[in-house]
């Protein structure tokens, strides 16, 4: 008999996961707690690594409609000294494919297809199988309950799957982002449009950076970046769009004028204090449950955490395919083992560059650049 399988989230995560094994012939229920695909902003964009995300999606039999879509000029990269010096201008050779940006939004849509949704089915909690026969309890918010034979939990940063192995929580690292967005940037800002260029730009300055990233159709994700307490936060109220601007203003007081005004046209600000998960984290074996992507590893958004979160879903996926309609247990155990490995040298690579982009010393950002950036 087939494995009744669910995957908690629709992230990149959990869509890879089950578009790879629908692919293999495999059902899989996908529990997301949004009413709709659109229901809340999908975020900024992606820069897909070769050897990771696309790796992933060729996996899944969508790379060749991934590469339509992508953006590889979105690889370049200006960084700006905080008086508005260009330090660095690099762009991509024609041809170069190894990161080309895509929205999230249109990755979402890439990948969900013809998979099995159900939308606004919010989890409260995961409750592992007795050994005797009745799978894997999944409890929603409206009281109702459904069992699984694996749940596979790709739900963020605050799972609600992950209580199921793990009591570990997420650990403030003392950098917030403020995130904000400027829409039609070319003809609304167009020196602004010039300012960032094709991809993105950064500015570093002492514990505090400015990124703006090109998103597709003119739109500009903008993120504040700096050190503080998180009971700093208590004080800062995103829905008051004036006052996040003045504080930020002030925040970032004595930058070039055109580099502020990035603050002065955002739109509205959200607030993001980044957490993560340790290095080391990993969990006792729970057959019929496990985690994917920041559910299972959670570190600082420098690029890695969505392309390993992919591949680890695809990875997943074809262990569970491999083992036909069998117990796919010792599969899962098998992945986790790798997923851990690799995870936990990215953790810290992830978190070391984090320290160097938004720290005391301007120069380690730019060096940091310099040693990962190719000639």
């Amino acid at each position: 008999m087939r494995q009744r399988i669910a995957v908690v989230g629709s992230g990149p995560a959990g869509l890879t996961f089950a578009r790879v094994l629908h692919r293999h012939g495999h059902p899989v229920t996908i529990l997301e707690r949004d009413p709709a695909p659109d229901a809340r902003p999908p975020g900024g964009a992606l820069d897909l690594h070769e050897g990771m995300g696309q790796l992933a999606l060729a996996k899944a039999g969508l790379l060749e409609e991934f590469q339509v879509m992508a953006r590889p000029e979105g690889q370049a990269m200006r960084i700006l000294d905080v008086d508005g010096t260009v330090l660095r201008d690099w762009r991509p050779r024609p041809g170069d494919r190894a990161n080309p940006e895509i929205d999230r939004g249109q990755l979402r849509d890439l990948l969900l297809g013809p998979l099995d949704v159900r939308w606004g089915r919010d989890v409260t909690q995961v409750v592992p199988g007795t050994g005797t026969g009745d799978g894997v309890q999944v409890h929603f918010a409206d009281g109702r309950q459904e069992a699984f034979d694996l749940v596979v939990g790709a739900d963020g940063a605050w799972s609600r799957t992950r209580p199921a192995l793990s009591s570990v929580m997420p650990q403030h690292t003392g950098v917030t982002f403020v995130e904000t967005s400027l829409d039609d940037v070319d003809t609304r800002h167009p020196d602004l449009a010039r300012l960032i260029g094709d991809g993105s730009m950064a500015v570093y300055g002492v514990n505090r950076a400015l990124v703006a990233q090109r998103n597709s159709g003119g739109h500009v994700k903008v993120y504040a970046q700096f050190r503080a307490p998180l009971d700093l936060h208590a004080t800062l109220d995103p829905a008051d769009t004036e006052a996040m601007r003045t504080a930020l203003l002030a925040l970032f007081d004595g930058w070039a004028a055109p580099v502020l005004e990035l603050l002065r046209h955002g739109a509205a600000f959200t607030h993001r204090p980044l957490h993560v998960l340790p290095a080391s984290h990993t969990w006792t074996h729970v057959p019929g449950v496990t985690l994917l992507g920041d559910a299972a590893h959670l570190m600082p958004p420098l690029g890695a955490g969505a392309n390993l979160a992919m591949l680890e879903g695809a990875e997943l996926a074809e262990s569970v395919a491999a083992t036909g309609p069998g117990d796919p247990d010792e599969a899962v155990r098998a992945f986790e083992e790798r997923m851990w490995a690799r995870a936990g040298r990215w953790a810290k690579i992830t978190m070391a560059g984090l320290e160097r982009l938004v720290s005391p010393d301007p120069t380690a950002a730019l060096a940091l650049f310099d040693e990962v950036q190719p000639t």
